[in-house]
């Protein structure tokens, strides 16, 4: 039985465009062959030092790796390394970043200046993390995934505790404090969403976890009171007791007058006119904690209205911003500092 002849023709069509891609994709490209170094360790290292003053980072990266690749045991070699952390930094190759400072460290493990190698590494960790459209919006990276935030953390933890003298300590300890406030408001997202779905011991655990190893952040009075909550729906009465008396001394306005935990003001979720305004009215007052001095900066980062009405998109305040958008002190990254 013969096939029809339009059928004919699409079959040999398609084995003409198959045989024409075949052809293409067998020809041999051309290998590319490495020549070895054009110039001098000196020349290159020169042609980085003013490339990076001119903010040039493509050429400057060229020339430096070009020093790691033909002088590996070079007068430069080591300062070029590092110079090509503070490179692909500016580049925004953040995971680029990461490798050279693992091998940096691996390799050089007893440098004068490997405590920026320590440093840089977590600051790209924590760069990773906020990398793309949510550092340009008000949109919080705590509710979404934080695996590099808790990374960078574990990265400045290791560096000061090798190096607490470093001149990158300070900026460091700020950094991890912005991190854990991050890493406590993600185990709230979580509590928030256990409680919806009446999963109390789930909701207890996490405010447990906030309370336990983030004991210095603004979240502490929605972990206690999501406990207290939480214990109460658990039958267990006199540990959530235990909890809302420690309420009632530290932050009074989150228990009721009939003695019940106030779970909207724990997590100053607004009431109807609050969500119909987008936020703009409405708003509980926040709870009062005697040592409120991050919760204050807070209230005045809050996002502006035409931040909310554009759902985040304009009108963004830099909230911590020395901190949250790396670098925050551009002298902190300057190469010739590592010399």
């Amino acid at each position: 039985m013969s096939l029809p002849r339009y059928k004919v023709t699409m079959l040999a069509l398609s084995l003409g465009l198959a045989a024409t891609f075949v052809g293409c994709s067998s020809n041999p490209k051309k290998d590319v062959v490495d020549t070895g170094p054009k110039s001098s360790e000196q020349i290159y290292f020169d042609k980085a030092q003013k490339a990076l003053d001119r903010g040039q980072y493509s050429d400057a990266a060229q020339s430096l790796e070009a020093i790691d690749t033909y002088y590996p045991t070079g007068q430069y070699t080591q300062q070029a390394q590092l110079d090509l952390l503070y490179t692909k930094f500016q580049q925004k190759d953040y995971e680029g970043t990461v490798a050279l400072a693992d091998r940096f460290i691996r390799l050089n493990p007893q440098h004068p200046n490997v405590d920026y190698a320590y440093y840089v590494r977590g600051v790209a960790n924590m760069e990773q993390n906020y990398d793309g459209l949510i550092r340009y919006t008000s949109l919080q990276q705590s509710h979404r995934d934080v695996s590099y935030l808790k990374v960078a953390y574990q990265n400045f933890v290791d560096f000061i505790r090798r190096y607490p003298s470093s001149q990158y300590a300070v900026d460091a300890a700020l950094r991890m404090k912005f991190i854990g406030q991050e890493l406590a408001e993600n185990e709230m997202t979580a509590a928030r969403f256990n409680i919806k779905r009446k999963a109390w011991l789930a909701a207890v655990e996490r405010g447990q976890w906030v309370v336990e190893h983030f004991p210095n952040t603004p979240q502490i009075p929605e972990a206690l009171a999501t406990m207290a909550y939480g214990y109460d729906k658990l039958g267990d009465k006199a540990t959530s007791q235990q909890y809302i008396e420690v309420l009632k001394l530290n932050y009074p306005t989150l228990v009721k007058s009939n003695g019940e935990v106030n779970l909207r003001a724990a997590r100053q979720d607004g009431n109807w006119l609050n969500r119909a305004t987008l936020g703009i009215l409405g708003r509980e007052a926040k709870a009062q904690n005697k040592d409120a001095t991050v919760e204050e900066a807070e209230t005045q980062n809050q996002p502006g209205l035409l931040n909310r009405l554009s759902f985040g998109l304009l009108g963004n305040r830099e909230n911590d911003a020395n901190i949250q958008s790396a670098p925050a002190n551009e002298s902190l990254y300057d190469p010739q500092r590592t010399q």
